[in-house]
């Protein structure tokens, strides 16, 4: 999996959001190596790209409350993982992200 953002443009619509994870850990807390086949999928993202907003009911859009660029935690089984531009991504809604980091 490649660090560097996809080289094509990904707009997101309404509330989703397009993510990239963050690289593995390769050691414990107590300094043990990990092979790769022990390493888990990181829950924690990049933001590449944020879409508009949710349309409420009065036509008007909810502000996200997320940029580019923040680092996020989100859950295990959360949005729809594709590949574009050979770059693994992420794509979820607000509402997936359980928190911001830092």
């Amino acid at each position: 999996m490649s660090k560097t953002a996809p080289k094509s443009v990904i707009k997101p619509l309404d509330d989703r959001i397009v993510v990239t994870r963050t690289e593995p850990e390769t050691k414990t807390a107590g300094g043990i190596l990990l092979p790769e086949n022990a390493k888990e999928k990181p829950q924690q993202g990049k933001i590449l790209a944020v879409g508009p907003g949710k349309l409420l009911d009065d036509g008007t859009r909810a502000k996200p409350d997320v940029a580019v660029g923040d680092i996020i935690l989100f859950g295990k089984y959360s949005g729809t993982e594709i590949t574009v531009d050979g770059v693994e991504v992420i794509i979820l809604r607000e509402s997936d992200i359980l928190a911001k980091v830092g």
